[in-house]
């Protein structure tokens, strides 16, 4: 550690570090432009200029670029200092008049009209040497650099023309300082998987995710995505999350595991899976920009979300009117019959967030609404009075007429058709169960109902446990239902595990089936038709075996096996004969 002062004040670091970086972490302002934290420091832009008053090199000199050492002593804004940042914040401002962050930057040295010629007032360039360095240094593409000399000076890709080079990684247009650069998309369809922009290529999957823990997205990652592209050749690619973390958690190398566990209970808890409103061709959605699901438009309303929280068209204008159609995709005979539970109340909440900020008409196209849960109803009653609309009628379509969109639907009150003109339109979807569920219904044994959700073994008295002993259901993969609900029934289903766990020792059914050895001639018919997965084959003796544990004796591979030997224990045929006589002899008068 070294000992220094910075105005004053006495401060310790670590050798190697750089008087700016000391000085943000203190709290001390510094003015930048060139620095990034990402990127190796280079003083181009001169504005970090500090005095070294006791040191090594005495004078004028660039925070950035300066190390600090014992006894160092300096001043940020000394009168030396003030001069030559009015120098430089005078030659910024003449070059690019109208950037905001220069603007604010010259006022606060007194510097309010450009002090020298405006060749072209448009200019937002800076020539700062960010993207220049973040496109060689970091994503090691090399599609731009610095060309000319002088007064001609600028930053472009090679002879100012298209480049394949460039991967479209965005890193110089996150590191400029001024917003110089933008990315035009040759195809506006490369955003049509992501109507509300592109995402983070590392990110929390969602806030409540547990364990929060960040995940890299490697389609999206500069790394991943230079490794790919050059066939390893370039595998140290960017790495600026890594340069960041403060407790290096960021591991490149790391691989997806399948391990074998052995585990005494199953909580299947898969969740569900959004609904796709472009299977509806009549909303509009993926063909009007502004025709949005409610999972978008809580993205959209969020803020980390795009707009910061603010809600804005496609064009970025405030919507003056909003339509909410209720159950897309649920209570409807071309998706699914069910209801989904959660989109009236969800819509109702969306509904209320628009209102409150945009201060525009808000359409509550609706069903039924079913305002089932504690304080629903309630809720309910407070959107009517804050002034949303609730017109009781299914959306039947919607249009774009002049520029704007159009909603038909039928107000079956007054039993009329209405079109309604809005600005943006959101689809209220449901839930679907997993395109794997059936997959996974294999995989433990367990049933699925007509709707596609995991079958519980009873509707009212064992709501979470399956006909599979030791696998227990949790959350919207048995059945669509909002977050009380799922938290709820989650903790039963962890509570049974654990009863299980603590029993140390499970009584099982002899209710069982049972193969006779002997007489097995290995046709795997069984095998295939359980459906508890209780019956595997033996390799060794070529002989199907009944795992007791697993069986829960219901009978199908009884009936099903082509030679009849199958036994199902306390149910054979002398057994159930010797019943029926019990049943019918006559007593002894």
């Amino acid at each position: 550690m070294v000992t220094f002062k910075i105005n004053g004040q006495t401060l310790q670091a670590e050798e190697g570090q750089t008087i700016l970086e000391v000085a943000r972490r203190s709290g001390i302002d510094i003015p930048t432009l060139c620095y990034h934290p990402v990127l190796p420091p280079d003083g181009s832009c001169r504005l970090c200029t500090v005095e070294i008053l006791a040191g090594s090199r005495p004078g004028l000199h660039t925070a950035c670029t300066y190390p600090v050492e014992e006894g160092l002593e300096v001043q940020t804004h000394s009168p030396r200092v003030i001069e030559a940042r009015k120098v430089i914040l005078g030659l910024l401002l003449s070059r690019t008049p109208n950037v905001p962050l220069i603007q604010d930057m010259a006022r606060e040295y007194g510097i309010t009209e450009p002090p020298f010629p405006t060749e072209n007032p448009e200019e937002k360039c800076v020539l700062c040497g960010r993207c220049v360095r973040a496109c060689h240094e970091m994503v090691k593409a090399g599609a731009i650099n610095f060309a000319n000399r002088g007064l001609d000076r600028r930053v472009g890709p090679p002879f100012m023309q298209k480049t394949r080079v460039c991967i479209g990684c965005g890193a110089c247009t996150i590191v400029c300082p001024t917003g110089a650069i933008e990315i035009v998309l040759k195809q506006a369809a490369e955003y049509l998987a992501k109507p509300l922009g592109p995402t983070a290529a590392i990110y929390v999957p969602f806030p409540q995710a547990i364990p929060r823990v960040p995940v890299i997205d490697t389609d999206a990652c500069i790394r991943f995505r230079q490794n790919d592209r050059t066939e390893g050749e370039i595998s140290d690619a960017c790495g600026a999350c890594a340069m960041v973390c403060e407790g290096g958690a960021i591991n490149f190398e790391q691989q997806e595991e399948i391990l074998e566990l052995d585990v005494g209970a199953i909580i299947v808890a898969t969740g569900f899976e959004r609904p796709n409103p472009g299977l509806l061709p009549q909303y509009g959605y993926g063909k009007y920009p502004d025709v949005l699901d409610s999972m978008e438009f809580e993205r959209l309303s969020n803020a980390a979300g795009p707009t910061k929280g603010q809600i804005l068209t496609s064009d970025g204008r405030v919507p003056k009117a909003i339509a909410f159609i209720h159950c897309v995709g649920s209570r409807d005979e071309h998706a699914n019959r069910y209801c989904s539970r959660v989109c009236c109340m969800h819509a109702m909440k969306q509904a209320h967030i628009a209102k409150e900020r945009t201060g525009a008409d808000v359409y509550e196209l609706y069903m039924d609404i079913r305002a089932f849960g504690k304080g629903y109803e309630e809720f309910y009653e407070r959107v009517q009075r804050e002034g949303i609309i609730f017109i009781r009628g299914r959306g039947a379509e919607v249009v774009q007429v002049g520029g704007r969109l159009v909603v038909k639907a039928e107000d079956t009150g007054i039993g009329r058709p209405l079109i309604l003109p809005v600005d943006m339109v959101v689809l209220c979807t449901g839930m679907n169960p997993p395109h794997d569920a059936e997959q996974v219904a294999r995989t433990f044994g367990i049933s699925r109902s007509a709707d596609g959700f995991f079958m519980e073994d009873h509707p009212k008295l064992r709501p979470f446990q399956t006909a599979t002993e030791g696998v227990f259901l949790a959350g919207t993969c048995q059945a669509p239902r909002d977050v009380p609900d799922t938290v709820a029934h989650a903790a039963a289903a962890a509570a049974e595990a654990l009863k299980l766990l603590s029993r140390g020792e499970v009584v099982i059914s002899p209710q069982t089936a049972y193969i006779p050895a002997e007489l097995c001639s290995g046709c795997r018919v069984c095998n295939a038709l359980c459906p508890y997965n209780a019956i595997s084959f033996d390799e060794e003796r070529k002989v199907s075996v009944v795992n007791d544990a697993l069986c829960k004796g219901c009978g199908t591979c009884v009936a099903a096996c082509p030679s009849g030997i199958i036994v199902a224990r306390h149910f054979t045929d002398e057994q159930i004969l010797v019943q029926i006589e019990a049943l019918l002899r006559t007593p002894a008068s």
